[in-house]
């Protein structure tokens, strides 16, 4: 069955995308602690990267590798409300997911740190 909402067009798609997308901005704040804390890293971390990064390449990686954190703890939160959705029971299916989108955010974190410190040090 197709959603009802597939069949907008111009204008109107990019209105209801834009807002459907700060609905799930707020959500995730609103909901997920580590969002929450990502995003006060962000905040934190754009302006040193501003500062710090000697040109417009090492400002770009740095910013980057700080959003894409951002990125992956959205498509985790996703992943963890679909699966209780789903199912509150224990499940080694549900776990597994959980599990993988987890190592996702730690992959993305440990990418900043080594973008980050390849740059600086």
């Amino acid at each position: 069955m197709e959603s009802p909402f597939k069949g907008r067009t111009g204008l109107r798609r990019i209105l209801n995308a834009a807002r459907y997308s700060m609905d799930g901005l707020r959500a995730a704040y609103r909901h997920e602690d580590a969002f929450r804390q990502e995003i006060w890293l962000t905040v934190v971390a754009v302006p040193f990267a501003l500062w710090l990064g000697e040109g417009a390449v090492e400002r770009a990686l740095m910013i980057g590798s700080v959003l894409l954190v951002l990125v992956v703890e959205l498509l985790n939160s996703a992943v963890e409300a679909t699966v209780d959705r789903v199912s509150l029971e224990r499940h080694e299916l549900a776990k597994r997911a959980k599990d993988v989108g987890s190592a996702a955010v730690l992959v993305a974190l440990l990418n900043a740190a080594v973008v980050w410190s390849l740059l600086l040090f």
